[in-house]
């Protein structure tokens, strides 16, 4: 590397060697491959000059797996394009997707992933992934009215063989996500959490969030407008977060210094005024574009947005407002430093800008203006030091990876030892981390600030809430017509048969909102897998992607936003495929939704859908240690023949309470509706098939829903969903969950004498 003048420093790669040009790029921790590295040693020489220290940095940005896809968005384009319907108003364009609400108002949806950072250093990985995902639906010109997350963590009672504890990571990460959400003032109100060892040292972190905003407010991520101020607001630019994308698209090699480097640090303290500032400024049309610094900071910022909008810019670093003295333009270029948006204003708004950020004490300076032409140029202090082609500075690479879809290697069942005492197992199944409450993770988070939830991550009467289906928010003052969000992965079901358990995945969240009264709108996925380069695990990938495609056709539901996170691996393991799915459904009153508990004694309970007695890819299994090698099908016309029969006799009160069948099985779901309400169940479960009792009890999958209604209806209910498969189990009474099977009582157990280990089963890990 050699000055050329003063902050203009060339870098000669014109001419090296492929080893030398692998040294360049781990000395300069660029994250390219030998292909990537010889196509900019050619694009360089036909321009008959060496790059420049910060043109290599942005395109190491620019091409990385988190920035441009090039593992995944051959197969995403192929799967899940065109997935549309008509109230879809921006899918997979920008920041996060836009959907109508009602005629005045469309949401926006986002979830990301946020795992590295999250694995090196938790607390701050969790709260700045809540950070990101507010951005993301702020910078289209929304106000952020909900966040969810779902995280997988490796089991909390194992020793990890290095690294930090699973306790460790699990509290760090949960606290972080808290004190961002709390500290910003918006609600955390739906999500997941599960456990497994796949996860031991790489946890996942997915944070969603959704905005509402009346329909002229949308603001889009490009730059059209020549003559455009550019403006960036916010947090001041640091060394922190340098390189964040470069280690998030490779596998991590330990809590190095650099990896510890490249971790983000959150300031909600700054984000809750630039969201005021941001959102006034919107209102008042003094916005032309906007796109928060998430990945690659700037260098990815202001080069998509002006690709996008057909025009370029000339930016002077000098401008922007530093943590640090001595920062080297690079650094200032590629620094992921948190709570920044950059926005394209109109010269003869800025002094009306300028007195909104005053007023709102935010920090902003101008930076540089939008021009014509086609290459980006970047100065500082008035030497020119990137001068680069903006189609082929943001394109990136594409591969078409090898890939090897693997089937279920047998149809294998599983007859595992049942229990002596049902009874006894049953207690310690429920309050086991992988089906206790999630009470003290979701009591961490502030569910109703804000004054919009109606229904958050748990539901009943005070001092008996058991788990929601769904949240429901009403984020229009004036409406009661609501939104319902769900988000998690059956991952399990998925690494044992990714097209099949991700199918199920995507049926279980469809389920959750159809429980509560809620009909599917939109999804959003956000979708970890481990090394790409491994065919095995590209199989994986391309076989839910598939999945994911094929049931959104079939039930006509349009994919609005997504994310890839890739190389999610530690000590050299692979995560279980976790193809995490956000889901966001309608409901048209929110004083209508259905609860997910009994309401009341002396009701009927009956299930509805096929029996399911697989007992593959089971929390049961899971529990007692054990590995199957097949799932249950799924039958969709199935699920396509209940869902506007069970839509209307909720509608129509005659179903009272719904909960669907999910983790744990029936026994679960019965457990969970008892508690809300300390109204217990005496039930038979002879008739639902001739499966041994822990296949009736414990099996998962399928379509199945548990339902509550009065006896002075069963004529009309049996009417109305004659041709679907239903089994009368048993009638709501008492203070006990007594099941019976053939005869023979298996469990007669004291609502409390469950629910109590349940509420407490996560406790000591926290």
């Amino acid at each position: 590397m050699d000055n050329v003048a003063g902050y203009r420093k060339s870098v000669g790669i014109i001419g090296l060697t492929g080893s030398q040009l692998k040294d360049l790029s781990e000395n300069m921790a660029l994250g390219l491959n030998d292909d990537e590295l010889r196509m900019l040693q050619n694009y360089f020489s036909d321009l008959n000059r060496n790059p420049t220290d910060i043109e290599l940095q942005a395109m190491a940005q620019a091409w990385s797996e988190h920035c441009c896809y090039k593992s995944s968005k051959f197969y995403l384009k192929k799967y899940l394009s065109g997935l549309k319907t008509p109230y879809t108003i921006l899918a997979m364009e920008d920041d996060a997707g836009v959907v109508e609400f009602d005629s005045d108002h469309s949401y926006v949806v986002k979830m990301e992933s946020h795992n590295h950072p999250s694995a090196v250093e938790p607390y701050g990985g969790a709260a700045t992934g809540v950070g990101g995902i507010l951005r993301d639906v702020l910078c289209m010109g929304a106000q952020p009215v909900a966040l969810l997350d779902s995280l997988y963590f490796g089991k909390p009672d194992e020793t990890l063989a290095e690294g930090l504890s699973t306790r460790y990571i699990m509290n760090g990460i949960i606290s972080g996500i808290r004190d961002y959400g709390n500290r910003v003032g918006i609600p955390t109100v739906a999500g997941s959490i599960d456990f497994g060892s796949s996860y031991a040292g790489m946890p996942l972190v997915n944070v969603g969030c959704v905005g509402i905003m009346k329909k002229e407010s949308l603001s889009r991520s490009r730059i059209s407008k020549i003559g455009d101020l550019l403006i960036l607001a916010g947090g001041r630019t640091g060394r922190d977060g340098i390189h964040g994308v470069n280690f998030a698209s490779k596998a991590m090699m330990g809590n190095t210094e650099e990896s510890k480097r490249a971790i983000q640090l959150g300031n909600p303290i700054i984000k809750e005024p630039l969201i005021h500032a941001v959102l006034e400024a919107n209102e008042a049309g003094l916005i032309d574009g906007m796109k928060d610094l998430g990945g690659g900071g700037l260098s990815s910022s202001a080069g998509e947005m002006c690709f996008a909008g057909g025009t370029s810019a000339e930016i002077d670093l000098s401008k922007v407002i530093l943590k640090e003295d001595s920062m080297e333009p690079w650094e200032i270029w590629v620094s992921e430093s948190q709570e920044r948006m950059l926005m394209a204003v109109d010269p003869s708004n800025l002094s009306r800008i300028s007195k909104i950020f005053e007023l709102w004490d935010v920090e902003y300076s101008v930076i540089g203006t939008v021009k014509e032409g086609t290459n980006l140029v970047l100065k500082f202090y008035g030497e020119e030091i990137l001068n680069l082609d903006l189609s082929f500075l943001t394109s990136g690479p594409m591969y078409c990876r090898n890939f090897v879809e693997t089937k279920p290697s047998s149809n294998q069942y599983l007859m595992p030892p049942e229990p002596s005492d049902l009874n006894a197992f049953a207690v310690k199944f429920m309050s086991h981390y992988l089906n206790s409450s999630r009470f003290p993770v979701t009591r961490q988070y502030d569910h109703t600030v804000r004054g919009n939830t109606v229904v958050g991550p748990e539901q009943g009467y005070p001092n008996r809430e058991t788990h929601s289906d769904c949240a429901i928010i009403k984020p229009v003052h004036s409406s009661f017509k609501g939104l319902g969000l769900t988000s998690g992965s059956l991952s399990r079901m998925v690494s044992i048969d990714p097209y099949n358990g991700t199918m199920h995945t995507m049926c279980e969240a469809f389920r959750n909102l159809l429980s509560a009264g809620v009909t599917p709108h939109a999804v959003v996925d956000s979708l970890n897998f481990g090394n790409p380069e491994d065919p095995e695990i590209m199989g994986q990938f391309v076989s839910s992607v598939r999945a994911i495609g094929d049931f959104c056709r079939r039930f006509s539901l349009p994919i609005v936003a997504g994310n890839v996170s890739l190389y999610n691996q530690s000590m050299g393991k692979n995560i279980h495929p976790t193809p995490t799915i956000m889901m966001t459904g309608i409901i048209e009153d929110v004083r209508n939704y259905v609860p997910s508990f009994f309401t009341s004694s002396d009701r009927d309970v009956y299930v509805l859908g096929e029996p399911q007695t697989n007992l593959g890819g089971s929390a049961y299994l899971e529990y007692l240690g054990m590995d199957a090698k097949s799932i249950a099908p799924l039958d969709l016309r199935e699920l396509e023949k209940i869902t506007p029969v069970l839509k209307g006799l909720q509608e129509r009160g005659i179903v009272e309470a719904c909960h669907d069948v999910s983790q744990g099985g029936l026994f679960a779901s019965l457990c969970e509706m008892s508690f809300g309400n300390q109204v217990g169940i005496r039930g038979d479960i002879s008739w639902i098939s001739g499966e041994r009792s822990v296949h009736k009890l414990f099996a998962e999958g399928g379509n199945r829903f548990v339902v509550q209604i009065q006896r002075k209806n069963e004529e009309e209910f049996l009417k109305q969903i004659e041709g679907i498969h239903h089994t009368f189990i048993g009638t709501t009474e008492g203070d006990r969950i007594v099941i019976a099977d053939h005869g023979r009582e298996i469990i007669n157990a004291g609502i409390l004498e469950i629910m109590k280990p349940w509420e407490n089963g996560l406790e000591e890990y926290f």
